[in-house]
């Protein structure tokens, strides 16, 4: 999807890497979204054999899984491939989590935490806003032993999206780029 002025709206890049589907779903809601407001929005999964140029679009969104508290190497790496073009267009970073299907003392903790690599991705590339959100988190997601540590953790299974926060962070990024439109 080219940058063109001729046409309505900006083109919007949603970029993501996803383990287990969450992230995916959520950065396609975001495309969904931000094409009904107007914008030519599509998401690209970010996996190593795709790698998107953020140079053709007019403001790009990349969002991840948070695993081991750090985005998943894919997305961390196509900002850094990407710093330049990045850099020169407003882009927006989000995180998907399981801090909400933790027990009560670990979700406390890890609602205020962002991924361990957010500051330096932040430097990188100055986005307008990066934000957290919660995911699902199924069974089969994790391993036997991943399982154990989970339920000791007080862990719940679930799916902890809260598409009334996304949609409304969505609308701001449609308004942000409305308003910097040319008239």
């Amino acid at each position: 999807m080219p940058r063109s002025d001729t046409e309505g709206g900006a083109a919007v890049l949603v970029a993501y890497a996803s383990e287990h589907g969450s992230t995916r779903e959520i950065a396609e809601r975001v495309a969904r979204r931000l094409t009904r407001s107007g914008h030519r929005a599509e998401a690209r999964p970010v996996d190593g054999a795709v790698d998107p140029d953020p140079g053709r679009y007019d403001a790009v969104v990349v969002g991840s899984a948070v695993h081991n508290q750090q985005w998943l190497p894919a997305a961390a790496g196509y900002v850094r491939r990407h710093r330049t073009e990045l850099s020169k267009r407003p882009v927006w970073l989000f995180s998907v989590g399981m801090a909400e299907a933790l027990g009560r003392a670990l979700r406390n903790r890890a609602m205020r935490h962002e991924p361990k690599d957010m500051p330096a991705l932040r430097g990188e590339i100055h986005p307008v806003e990066t934000r957290q959100f919660s995911g699902a988190v199924r069974r089969g997601d994790l391993p036997p032993a991943g399982h154990a540590v989970f339920m000791a953790m007080g862990g719940r299974y679930g799916d902890y999206r809260h598409w009334e926060q996304i949609d409304a962070w969505t609308d701001g990024i449609a308004q942000r780029l409305r308003k910097a439109e040319p008239a």
